[in-house]
């Protein structure tokens, strides 16, 4: 009886090993898109503290530059190369949840007490594709325009600008003093929300598509916009390299003192504030069109998982404990984006001037933030690669504002045919 117990004693510990292996064989692969420094540590810090809770499961991540993220995640999925959990920009959602790729995280909200107290904002944002749970954001990106005090004091602009004519001859002031430059423009990857913004405020209208499903991106006023933001470039008003920047570059000529203006999301905000004293810039709302208005665009990202994945429970998991109240809290304050849990806006710590131009905008009916179509599966494309190539062409002269809003136009209601088909 002895060797017998003995004898099943070993088993049983046999048995445990091999179960604890099994769990701590558990790799999760998380892919980072929206890549700094400063998110990447959060990022890992917030892991950490997850990995500690769940003995079992290690998260190995992969940060990829922004710049060229969208083609290296499509090579990585059509080479097999497929992470579990991905940082997906809403930009992205309808390409890989419209083609089945995304798990619909619907059934996993009812387990999940962080479902409860989620803001309607940021669960109409994860239902925009297909009214299905590809993703649950982790905050939300609304464009302000950030100005600096003592370079608008050194020209002669008294304050910042209110208009879209101001805005242009506040630039032009401030570029005219040597090595400096107005405007902050991003003309590389990433550039795409500048233009649609300055479309629809010279346009008088966020909405893409007329009744018929034609795109208004090359409408006269639409064309104008664009023009607005080639002039910028081409008259001097902001720096000759600035056809190549990206988001890193245009926080750093902000906060460098090179350019006075800069029309970004909350994102930049710290980088802005480790340089320069909260005394020497402020955050105003977009300059507004001949309507009176303007159309900031609110983006949003979040965490999604693909339906190749093999741990898809462990996965949800992490993605759980990355967007709980405590966990964004702290993620949207080191990131800067607007968070994603109800009461958060009562939080000291947006209660600063700092980000007044961003609620101001949330407040004022003449604000009307814009929400890019990403329920179109070809809109990723389009905003990551066809927007930078063909906007740099027309900022070094080789096309017109009309050429370049025809182009987009023709590819816009080409997608939008598409999915209304499908409807």
């Amino acid at each position: 009886m002895r060797k017998l117990m003995v004898s099943v004693g070993v088993v049983a510990l046999s048995v445990m090993l091999s179960a604890t292996a099994t769990m701590a064989e558990t790799t999760l692969k998380l892919v980072e898109v929206i890549t700094s420094p400063e998110r990447t540590e959060t990022l890992k810090q917030m892991i950490g503290t997850f990995e500690a809770s769940n003995p079992g499961v290690t998260v190995e991540i992969t940060s990829l530059p922004w710049g060229q993220a969208f083609e290296k995640v499509a090579t990585m999925v059509a080479g097999g190369d497929i992470p579990d959990v991905i940082e997906m920009p809403d930009t992205w959602v309808a390409q890989y949840g419209g083609s089945g790729q995304l798990v619909d995280l619907e059934t996993y909200l009812p387990t999940w007490d962080g479902a409860k107290t989620l803001t309607q904002k940021t669960i109409d944002m994860a239902t925009l594709v297909d009214g299905k749970t590809y993703m649950i954001p982790y905050g939300f990106y609304l464009r302000a325009m950030f100005y600096n005090k003592k370079l608008l004091a050194e020209a002669g602009v008294t304050a910042p600008p209110a208009t879209m004519d101001e805005f242009m001859e506040a630039s032009k002031k401030v570029s005219a003093l040597p090595g400096k430059y107005g405007y902050c423009l991003r003309g590389g990857v990433g550039g795409t929300n500048g233009w649609i913004m300055m479309a629809a405020v010279e346009n008088g209208t966020n909405e893409f598509f007329t009744a018929d499903g034609k795109s208004r991106i090359n409408e006269p006023g639409s064309v104008k916009g664009i023009q607005f933001l080639l002039d910028l470039y081409q008259k001097g008003y902001a720096p000759k390299d600035a056809v190549t920047w990206g988001f890193n570059e245009i926080v750093a000529g902000f906060y460098s003192g090179t350019c006075a203006f800069l029309d970004q999301d909350p994102d930049a905000l710290i980088a802005v504030s480790e340089r320069m004293p909260a005394e020497d810039f402020a955050v105003a709302p977009m300059p507004t069109g001949p309507s009176g208005k303007a159309f900031p665009t609110i983006g949003y990202s979040g965490w999604s998982i693909f339906n190749a994945s093999e741990h898809k429970d462990e996965a949800f998991a992490l993605i759980a404990s990355l967007s709980s109240p405590e966990s964004n809290a702290i993620f949207a304050k080191r990131v800067g984006v607007l968070p994603i849990h109800t009461g958060a806006d009562k939080d000291p710590f947006y209660a600063t001037e700092q980000f007044k131009g961003w609620f101001e905008e949330l407040n004022n009916s003449n604000y009307v933030p814009t929400i890019m179509p990403t329920y179109l599966a070809g809109f990723s494309e389009f905003a990551s690669v066809t927007v930078p190539e063909t906007s740099q062409e027309a900022l070094l002269g080789q096309r017109t504002a009309q050429d370049l809003a025809d182009e987009w136009a023709g590819i816009l209601t080409a997608e939008y045919a598409k999915w209304k088909a499908n409807q």
